[in-house]
């Protein structure tokens, strides 16, 4: 006896299509094109949620860097004098402090400073 597979198959590309929906295009309409649309789309988003955390980092690392020359340091000195400080902050509270609490910010810079003895 052999299978038949509409149900299934029609079943897997009504998924497909849906995922597809919104795309420009054959992608959105031709079953093979709207295939190959949501594989790459879906290559793109895992390496978008890698690349994410990357943007963040840097952005951070340059409002602290921004905010440490306004007070008289550079990022690499601020980062060494915190670290020979033993505070250990993450550089997403650091960035965060630096834009909505200066004066915080400002007494982990004096902090930095002594531990480096500048």
């Amino acid at each position: 006896m052999r299978v038949k597979t509409s149900v299934t198959k029609r079943a897997r590309h009504k998924k497909i299509l849906k995922a597809a929906s919104g795309y420009y295009g054959a992608s959105h309409r031709v079953y093979r094109k709207a295939k190959e649309a949501v594989l790459k789309s879906g290559e793109d988003s895992f390496a978008g949620r890698k690349q994410r955390k990357r943007d963040f980092r840097s952005l951070w690392i340059v409002r602290i860097n921004a905010a440490a020359r306004n007070s008289g340091m550079n990022y690499s000195t601020l980062m060494h004098g915190l670290k020979a400080a033993g505070i250990s902050i993450n550089r997403k509270m650091l960035a965060e402090l630096a834009v909505t609490d200066p004066d915080a910010f400002e007494s982990l810079v004096s902090k930095a400073k002594e531990a480096i003895g500048r």
